[in-house]
């Protein structure tokens, strides 16, 4: 481990004792919203509240409240089938990944399962559709010595999924999927290239073809990332295929990412640019919603036609992408323009559909698996799995590593600006354990302990170790309070102190390390033997 001396802080200051005998205090009490280091401006927005007090979109009063999935939900690809609407996103390193989610009428959505299991690579823009009664995704991934696209194939969207079938595209990502009125397959993919697919969708037919699409360029003197021609999501409407494409970078100046639209009658073109374009763009970082984009055009329940894309919230990088729904309306030259706005506001929920019981409980006792339906692993081996356990309501995790950079910790995507997580944890002689807000193996933050001291992670560094007083068994609290990070301990779970080191994480990020990632909250075990863990709990904080 990377250990940095802070005798003067942690053992000279409090003269010897341990940082965690600092009670909890009342006296000159501070809000969590006035420490709050960014986003205050926006404190007025006022979501409805569901399980364990997380936010929902529904307002319950016809209207909406943007985001419809919050957390780190970024490139979402929408399918309708009927009267369901399924979405999967991006889900980089976690495996279990590709996370299906269900919803009829737009709003409202829980999840349904994982559908991919193996560790193929970090995984980005994945494309979920169905044709001739079969479900697929396709799926770009990379490792840092091999890329490609892959495929999956299931019967029922529950699954069970096929194993990935590689498609042996290395050079590309974000596929979009469409049948041309030759009856053929296709892949359109970043960079305005195309290839076709077999009928069974399973493989390449032929080579790879460029350029077939040269995006509408923004005004050189905007403030974007960068071009980044990507993200095509393709449909047939009318006389014409649409073209839906991502330009600016997704991160970066949160002005930069957008949405613009082509089209033409034919899927080999020529590709007409939108004269609206871009059809949707965050114009001032001022805005609720910066770096708008990858979408993709879905009907409503009653007709009307809605756009799903992603989004940072202003201030919470650190929450990731998530996903905006934002309604459109077909002009009478055959284009389409966003109404929503730049989404801080309600708007009228989707004509018609059915409300789905929203989200889930993130709390776990451990008496059911959860594992791949919330819980996923960073970067697994392929025998991951084996490290866990559970018996009569403990989760017995094997220690893997020596810290949360390479231990492969336990991780689930939430979407608050405030919460609070706690568990008992057990150790044996040996094992480091203990809770953490994991962005990736050089970035994270949280507090551990071993039968004699904590151990305080910081920047993705191993910093403090304090004396600990509980031994080899203790409750621990993390409360993420609006990018403040803070600890509470116990031996009993009733009684709790205050630990004497917090943290600010908005930082935590991609546009400071890159990876396109969120902070996770999670678990981890590392060193010898096992950790045991109990009575996971999660509770929003937001008003």
């Amino acid at each position: 481990m990377r250990f940095i001396d802070r005798r003067a802080a942690l053992t000279g200051l409090l003269g010897g004792v341990a940082a965690s005998a600092l009670p909890v205090r009342s006296v000159l009490a501070q809000t969590l919203e006035e420490a709050a280091p960014l986003g205050r401006e926006w404190a007025n927005m006022k979501w409805r509240r569901g399980i364990e007090n997380q936010r929902m979109a529904d307002l319950g009063d016809g209207t909406f409240l943007n985001p419809i999935l919050s957390g780190d939900h970024p490139d979402p690809s929408i399918l309708k089938d009927g009267d369901d609407y399924y979405m999967t996103f991006s889900s980089f390193e976690s495996v279990p990944g590709i996370h299906i989610w269900h919803s009829r009428d737009l709003v409202n959505w829980r999840p349904v399962t994982a559908a991919l299991t193996t560790n193929i690579g970090s995984v980005w823009a994945p494309e979920l559709i169905k044709h001739e009664g079969r479900f697929y995704c396709y799926i770009p991934a990379r490792f840092p010595e091999y890329r490609s696209n892959y495929v999956i194939w299931a019967d029922r969207i529950e699954g069970p999924w096929s194993a990935p079938i590689d498609l042996k595209l290395p050079a590309h990502i974000d596929p979009g999927h469409i049948v041309g009125e030759d009856g053929k397959r296709y892949l359109f993919l970043n960079g305005g290239d195309r290839v076709r697919l077999t009928d069974d969708g399973l493989a390449v037919d032929g080579p790879v073809e460029e350029g077939v699409y040269d995006a509408w360029r923004y005004p050189e003197d905007w403030i974007v990332e960068g071009f980044a021609q990507e993200g095509p999501k393709l449909l047939k409407r009318g006389d014409y295929f649409y073209m839906i494409t991502a330009i600016g970078g997704t991160a970066g100046p949160p002005t930069g990412h957008m949405v613009i639209a082509a089209r033409s009658r034919s899927i080999h073109g020529p590709w007409e640019d939108c004269p609206h374009n871009p059809i949707v763009r965050t114009r001032s970082g001022a805005e609720k919603w910066w770096s708008r984009g990858h979408a993709t055009l879905v009907e409503g329940p009653a007709g009307d036609w809605w756009m799903v894309y992603h989004g940072y919230e202003n201030a919470y990088w650190s929450l990731g992408r998530q996903t905006l729904l934002d309604p459109i309306e077909w002009t009478d030259d055959g284009w389409f323009r966003a109404r929503g706005g730049d989404l801080s506001q309600p708007i009228p929920k989707p004509r018609g559909g059915q409300a789905v019981p929203h989200g889930m409980a993130l709390s776990d006792d451990f008496s059911t698996d959860k594992f791949g339906l919330q819980w996923s692993f960073y970067d697994p081996q392929p025998n991951e799995k084996d490290r866990l356990r559970r018996d009569s309501g403990v989760l017995h995790m094997r220690a893997k590593g020596r810290a949360p950079a390479d231990c492969s910790p336990l991780t689930f995507v939430q979407g608050e600006q405030a919460y609070e997580i706690e568990c008992e944890i057990e150790i044996d002689p040996g094992a480091v354990a203990g809770l953490i807000l994991f962005y990736d193996r050089a970035l994270y933050a949280g507090l551990g302990f071993d039968a004699q001291r904590y151990v305080t992670h910081q920047y993705g560094i191993e910093r403090g170790r304090p004396a600990n007083p509980h031994g080899r068994r203790m409750f621990i609290r993390l409360t993420n309070a609006y990018q403040n990070l803070h600890f509470d301990t116990s031996g009993d779970g009733v009684t709790w102190r205050r630990f004497d080191r917090g943290m600010e994480v908005s930082g935590y990020n991609q546009n400071v390390r890159g990876g396109f990632m969120m902070l996770r909250p999670g678990l981890y075990a590392a060193g010898e033997g096992e950790a045991r863990f109990r009575n996971f709990r999660f509770r929003a904080l937001g008003a």
